[in-house]
């Protein structure tokens, strides 16, 4: 199973200030960077266990305040997992909603009252560092990329073996790192829950987040007509990746409007449930993305028009179809802004703030 705790604590008995309980000895200083950087609190090992830099929270709360880089032992791959040393790491809403923990849903995942996993970071790309026992598929020096629970914000993230794919040759790991969730989520919102063919007429509610931005580029390889929706400031960077036209989300509200889509994949979750239905054509398809609590019970519980809800589910062969898309140049990551691993509160801040077009990528210190 996954594990509840990606790594490890303090080192060898050590309080949070690096000393040993019963040591008179005073601990490493501690050093807190002001503004968005995120507080250095260095805890040295006093024995031989491994460690790593990571992102940590203890608390849910706003990045700049709860968010800490500490040197935290690093993990050790399990049973079917693999050790992936990462080059970088994707940023997506996924991590804002972990951290700040508003809604009830996270917290029975995460945990009440503080958080379970206390290492952000769904998407990972790196080297293999080390496979545990069962691993079939990979090898150290194999260069993935994949999805994890939580973890990847940091040096060291421990990923099942069914979650990664090869990285191609030719792709930036800051490219691939990017992919693992958000374009995971709009191949199978598109294919498999919208049932997307070729000729169909696709509105992408949204079409200038990490999702939308895959969204339209999947979908226009998949030959469909694709209408996006945005902010005017994001409308240019819509139309680059293929959208067909592109509307203003503030002053073309496309449930208003007299067209009909024959799938509608909103990213947004904005607009209600209803006047998102009423404007697809006879036999369409709504598909919102994230499985948002509100909105999937509403979907659960009304009947007329199919609509679906729903939360990707990370596999093997749909990254390894990823994988071929950005070989080929089918899709490529539309990277707003690459962010050093301390850095990560800034990098949340921007995404919680709607600042973001596409997807953001942190790049772990001292690697390339």
């Amino acid at each position: 199973g996954e594990p509840d705790e990606p790594h490890g604590g303090v080192h060898n008995g050590q309080n949070r200030l690096g000393v040993r309980p019963g040591s008179t000895a005073p601990g490493p200083p501690l050093v807190r960077t002001a503004g968005g950087r995120a507080h250095t609190v260095i805890l040295r090992p006093v024995g031989t266990v491994p460690a790593m830099k990571a992102i940590v929270y203890e608390r849910y709360g706003p990045p700049e305040e709860v968010l800490e880089t500490r040197e935290v032992d690093a993990p050790t791959a399990g049973h079917g997992e693999v050790l992936v040393r990462v080059r970088a790491a994707g940023v997506g809403a996924g991590d804002w909603h972990m951290l700040v923990a508003e809604m009830f849903a996270v917290r029975l995942y995460q945990g009440l009252f503080r958080p379970k996993r206390r290492v952000l970071g769904h998407e990972a790309a790196g080297v293999v560092e080390a496979v545990g026992a069962g691993v079939t598929r990979w090898k150290p020096g194999d260069e993935v990329f994949g999805e994890t629970p939580a973890g990847a914000f940091a040096e060291l993230v421990r990923v099942r073996e069914d979650r990664l794919a090869r990285k191609p040759a030719g792709v930036r790991f800051e490219e691939a790192a990017a992919v693992p969730v958000s374009a995971l989520t709009a191949l199978q919102g598109l294919r498999d829950k919208g049932g997307l063919k070729e000729g169909m007429k696709v509105l992408v509610n949204g079409a200038s987040g990490g999702v939308g931005t895959f969204a339209v580029q999947i979908a226009k390889a998949m030959g469909a007509e694709v209408t996006g929706t945005c902010s005017a400031a994001k409308a240019k960077a819509v139309r680059a990746l293929g959208a067909d036209r592109v509307l203003d989300r503030r002053s073309e509200d496309f449930t208003t409007r007299d067209e009909r889509y024959d799938l509608i994949l909103d990213c947004a979750g904005k607009q209600p449930v209803a006047a998102c239905t009423g404007a697809l054509a006879e036999g369409g398809t709504y598909v919102t993305a994230g499985g948002a609590p509100g909105r999937s019970l509403w979907i659960a519980l009304t009947g007329g028009r199919r609509a679906v809800a729903y939360i990707a589910k990370p596999n093997a062969k749909d990254l390894e179809t990823l994988a071929g898309m950005l070989e080929a140049g089918t899709i490529r990551p539309r990277i707003d802004r690459t962010y050093p691993l301390g850095d990560v509160p800034k990098a949340l801040r921007r995404l919680g703030d709607g600042e973001v077009t596409g997807k953001m990528v942190v790049r772990v210190v001292g690697l390339t």
